[in-house]
């Protein structure tokens, strides 16, 4: 029934659901290469500012509406600050209109948004086939123009464009890059005779079972309705270490068949470890940062979630025990190997097709670029963008993802973003209900190949 109810409402308005609630805050008051993840990158003399790039038309009066997701308390909210500081100094009389709203309700929020014909000047999206849905409804501003300099200059990579390139045209900036990550606590480990993150199934299966014998959850995740999200940050690296990554990438994003019995495999896996005690029962009924403020207080022993977790985790006012940065292990070693990784450039920043597109393509370029330079310095993503500047205050964390992302085998784009808006919300509720123990293995491919292929 629920799957039907989702297609109705899909089918009503385009995309999805209803407008959700806003906070409004104006910069008047701020309140604050190829490879993706180097973090050697050698200082360079490209200015904080773009110095090197005309204002032109943002040197104008003009207002500017912008909507994102960089909540209060969020790891991306001083990336955002320090950003919007820089350009009010650079272009004073271009005044923003920011608009910010929780991440789950922004996703029924900018859908309904495109629908209605009312998306803001400037807003964040993510790359794939969720912005690809609007793009291809004709309400996203192509950004080539304004783009190829930077191009040209080396600061961004076409590599870094592709998840929101379509038909060889760019629609987005990309402001961060993250992966799959699977935090440790090594103090936790320490004490049932680990030094390292488990590289095998076998291997994590005798670590899990050593923290049950002494009391300790070995992990924590979301099984709430609307963050079913964070079940895919363990089902897909499980999928992708058991079939391997271009089996995966072909599911995901090239329309192969689900009808794939390692996948099967890979959902029965993960209702194994549920079944022997390895996730907290609880976490049925427990939002994310529950379950993330669980790990921080050393109630979990792992917390595998998004990269952009590495500056809350290095926070030593929160965190009091070492934490170390590694991969979900090897499942099928025929398949499957280390360097295979969940992830991409996501977080993207967008230019609706409107009146003021010209001056929001400007802005929301040199905007994009420094989410992305403040946000690598705090530790919430990984440079989309070309390293420039200072970089010593980049997280000793945030270098062991960025050190992960040097030996990448093969990248997968995160699944809820690869697969179009209908396609993601069949495959979510599919997941919510291996969570549950709903179904199995073999239910999960036979429904996915009947309602998706």
């Amino acid at each position: 029934m629920k799957r039907i109810l989702s297609l109705l409402l899909t089918l009503t308005m385009i995309f999805s659901l209803s407008a959700c609630s806003k906070d409004e805050k104006k910069n008047e008051t701020p309140v604050g290469t190829d490879s993706p993840s180097a973090t050697d990158v050698p200082a360079t003399n490209i200015p904080t500012n773009s110095e090197t790039h005309s204002g032109g038309i943002l040197d104008n009066d003009i207002q500017l509406t912008l909507w994102d997701i960089a909540v209060e308390g969020d790891g991306n909210r001083p990336a955002y600050d320090r950003a919007m500081e820089d350009l009010m100094t650079k272009y004073p009389h271009v005044e923003i209109i920011e608009t910010v709203t929780e991440n789950n309700a922004y996703k029924t929020k900018i859908k309904s948004a495109v629908g209605a014909n009312e998306l803001p000047d400037i807003f964040f999206t993510w790359a794939g086939a969720f912005l690809g849905d609007f793009v291809y409804a004709g309400k996203v501003y192509c950004l080539d123009d304004v783009l190829q300099k930077y191009i040209d200059n080396g600061e961004i990579t076409e590599a870094q464009l592709e998840n929101s390139t379509y038909d060889g045209k760019h629609y987005g900036v990309p402001t961060t890059y993250n992966i799959i990550t699977l935090f440790a606590n090594m103090d936790i480990l320490a004490g049932v005779g680990y030094d390292h993150i488990p590289a095998t199934i076998d291997e994590l299966y005798d670590c899990c079972d050593k923290l049950l014998a002494q009391n300790i959850i070995p992990f924590g995740c979301s099984g709430k309705i609307d963050e079913t999200w964070c079940v895919t940050e363990y089902l897909e690296p499980i999928i992708e270490k058991t079939i391997g990554s271009t089996a995966l990438k072909g599911i995901m994003s090239y329309g192969v068949t689900w009808n794939n019995p390692g996948v099967a495999s890979s959902v029965d896996l993960l209702q194994d470890m549920i079944r022997r005690g390895y996730f907290d029962p609880d976490g049925m009924a427990l939002g994310n940062e529950e379950i993330k403020a669980n790990f921080m207080s050393e109630k979990y022993a792992f917390y595998q979630n998004g990269s952009w977790n590495c500056g809350d985790f290095s926070n030593e006012e929160n965190v009091h025990f070492n934490v170390k940065a590694g991969e979900f292990p090897i499942v099928d070693a025929e398949n499957g190997k280390l360097g295979m990784l969940i992830g991409g450039p996501s977080d993207t920043i967008a230019v609706s097709a409107g009146p003021n597109a010209e001056a929001a393509a400007a802005y929301a370029v040199e905007f994009g670029r420094l989410i992305c330079h403040y946000g690598y310095l705090k530790g919430s993503g990984l440079p989309a963008w070309k390293v420039w500047g200072d970089t010593s205050e980049v997280m000793p964390l945030v270098k062991e993802v960025a050190a992960i992302c040097d030996n990448a085998v093969d990248y997968v784009f995160f699944g809820d973003n690869a697969l179009s808006a209908e396609k993601a919300n069949i495959y979510l509720e599919y997941v919510q209900d291996v969570y549950g123990l709903e179904i199995d293995g073999q239910a999960f491919i036979d429904g996915l190949k009947s309602e998706i292929g």
